[in-house]
């Protein structure tokens, strides 16, 4: 199957242009002076009316919450696939669905055209209203394509709102899309979670508040940097072990911890699960230890995965479970990545972990996510970065 963004719409629109004449009578050189202010705003108004097209808002509603239009006998038959692959239960480890699903008619298309999230799921030519107004969406060359169970999933990007992912799935019948839904379930995934990232990463991003001298630090000792925000503060700062510990809200009932660590020299045969978990136990083992140094933190058996991604143009293992404290008191999610960088010669592991026993954990463990994702080493940086943190090392 293919993916396509191929949903048409009407760019048609032309500005619109207003003119007016004036006539000034010059009697002398003091009424032209006097008529210039009015010339001024009269031009900076024509500019203004002839601007172009309204401005989309950003799109709103939860970052978890998806809407699908659908045909309520048909989201019958297909409610089940849809619930598998978008309603997946994480483990954080109290259940958690990934995402939400809500139907909304045909008819209330309108007051969704502001959320975030949208599927419009149909057959193409059942005759419902849903599959009429899919219709609508493709055009003949794409029709064709869905046809022949070529495709099944369009992506419209921004269609009505700003950071908006209207996502059209249809085929020949019912049936086959079913199978092409539960064929697909990890693009369709994908496609979901990096916009909500996009967003979140947007919303959790002010240069205001963000932690340069931090960064700076960073670089200097070790050659990368992260985004660190204002409420984080720099717990360790290890060079010679190739070891950085970040810290949010220490003490608390929702504390987060970032840690990155490194190897010089090393060699990509290590990127694998076995050895992934080594290194992490070894790293916590030595530096996220309990007040009295009795216990430590370790990887739980209970829910662990490790998975191929591509994180920031690099292969990498992104490693995702449950921490533990050696005396089993306490613990939550975490995930991490793993990766050989090529530049450097390192293998970096970028980890986050999340302590909040009273809270739902998803959407903080996604701000972690984005925050690694924020990742660059010194190579990656532009010069102009590169001095402007410098200089607050001054």
């Amino acid at each position: 199957m293919f993916l396509y963004n191929l949903i048409e719409t009407n760019s048609s629109s032309k500005c619109i242009k207003t003119t007016k004449n004036y006539t000034v009578m010059k009697k002398n050189y003091t009424s032209i002076r006097k008529l210039i202010p009015i010339i001024i705003l009269a031009l900076f108004a024509l500019i203004l009316i002839s601007a172009c097209g309204p401005v989309k808002k950003n799109a709103t509603g939860l970052e978890d919450e998806i809407f699908v239009i659908a045909d309520s006998v048909e989201f019958e038959e297909l409610e089940a696939s849809l619930l598998q692959v978008f309603s997946k239960i994480i483990y954080t480890p109290q259940p958690e669905k990934l995402f939400r699903l809500t139907r909304k008619s045909i008819n209330q298309i309108e007051s969704l055209k502001k959320k975030k999230n949208v599927i419009i799921a149909a057959p193409l030519n059942s005759g419902s209203l849903t599959s009429n107004y899919i219709n609508g969406l493709l055009n003949p060359e794409v029709k064709k394509i869905v046809e022949q169970d070529s495709a099944y999933v369009f992506n419209k990007y921004d269609l009505w709102a700003n950071d908006q992912l209207v996502m059209v799935l249809t085929s020949p019948t019912i049936e086959q899309l079913n199978k092409n839904i539960l064929n697909g379930h990890e693009n369709l995934i994908h496609n979901f979670q990096t916009i909500s990232d996009k967003r979140l990463f947007k919303s959790l991003y002010n240069a205001k508040y963000e932690r340069k001298d931090l960064e700076a630090q960073i670089l200097r000792d070790h050659g990368w940097i992260l985004y660190v925000q204002a409420d984080y503060l720099l717990a360790m700062n290890k060079p010679e072990d190739n070891f950085v510990w970040l810290r949010r809200a220490v003490n608390t009932d929702m504390e987060r911890w970032i840690f990155a660590y490194y190897i010089e020299n090393a060699s990509p045969v290590y990127l694998n699960a076995d050895s992934i978990q080594v290194i992490r136990n070894r790293v916590t083992e030595k530096y996220y230890r309990s007040s009295d140094n009795q216990s430590f933190v370790e990887i739980s058996d209970d829910y662990k995965t490790t998975n191929e991604v591509n994180f920031l143009g690099r292969y990498a293992l992104l490693t995702q479970g449950l921490w533990r404290m050696s005396d089993k008191t306490m613990g939550g999610p975490f995930l991490s990545y793993t990766f050989y960088d090529e530049d450097t010669k390192r293998i970096y592991m970028l980890d986050g972990s999340l302590y909040a026993p009273k809270y739902e954990k998803k959407s903080i463990i996604q701000q972690l996510d984005v925050t690694l994702s924020s990742f660059m080493t010194k190579k990656d940086m532009s010069e102009e970065k590169i001095e402007e943190l410098m200089d607050e090392l001054d």
